[in-house]
């Protein structure tokens, strides 16, 4: 992957090159490589933790019963699927849908940078930990986060709860809610990176 990526030039490259990765050994028990799907210039982005079941089998990300409930939640504030981009930290699945392992994130972690750089992207919405711990660099979890917008190498990351936590944890449901009601609240604003206030600049 980094060897090559001088090359790489637009998101079906990239997806090529992601569908041979053998860099971490999730590749020998996968499906099929989850790349991302969605609106290749979008202005949000949203980076999930790792493919399950259902995008293994399909070769998307969100396909499942949290995929249901993003769809829902865009939708809540006027938004389709088609107006983002959706992808995973790791493009493969875990076996048994575990925690993706420190070296197979480390290994995977060009690919997201790389579609970022692509997209283009104005918000990152990073559900769930794993995604708001690698892109802002920070050990701290999603629930101290949420709520807040941190500037972040041209785009401003918006961490939220990840669907599939709230699926699982019902109490949870209300706040994921809050989360889009905020990420609302900011395309209101015309929010862009250069236009992100002081205190909403990481740590």
């Amino acid at each position: 992957m980094r060897e090559e990526e001088e090359r790489v030039n637009t998101l079906e490259d990239l997806g090529e090159q992601a569908k041979g990765c053998t860099l971490c050994p999730l590749s020998q028990s996968r499906t099929q490589v989850v790349f991302g799907a969605g609106n290749h210039r979008a202005r949000i982005m949203f980076v999930g933790e790792a493919p399950g079941y259902h995008e293994d089998l399909k070769g998307e990300p969100f396909v499942g019963s949290a995929g249901r409930l993003l769809s829902e939640l865009l939708e809540n504030i006027g938004m389709k699927r088609t107006d983002v981009y959706i992808a995973n930290v790791i493009k493969c699945r875990p076996p048994g849908n575990r925690n993706p392992l420190p070296e197979e994130i480390e290994s995977c972690k060009p690919y997201l940078l790389k579609q970022i750089e692509l997209i283009k992207p104005k918000i990152v919405c990073t559900l769930g930990n794993f995604s708001t711990q690698l892109l802002l660099k920070k050990k701290v979890g999603v629930s101290k986060l949420r709520g807040q917008s941190f500037q972040v190498d041209g785009y401003v990351v918006v961490p939220m709860y990840h669907p599939a936590a709230a699926l699982h944890q019902g109490g949870l449901l209300v706040s994921l809610k809050e989360d889009f009601s905020y990420l609302k609240t900011l395309l209101e604003a015309g929010i862009e990176p250069t236009r992100v206030s002081e205190q909403m600049t990481l740590f």
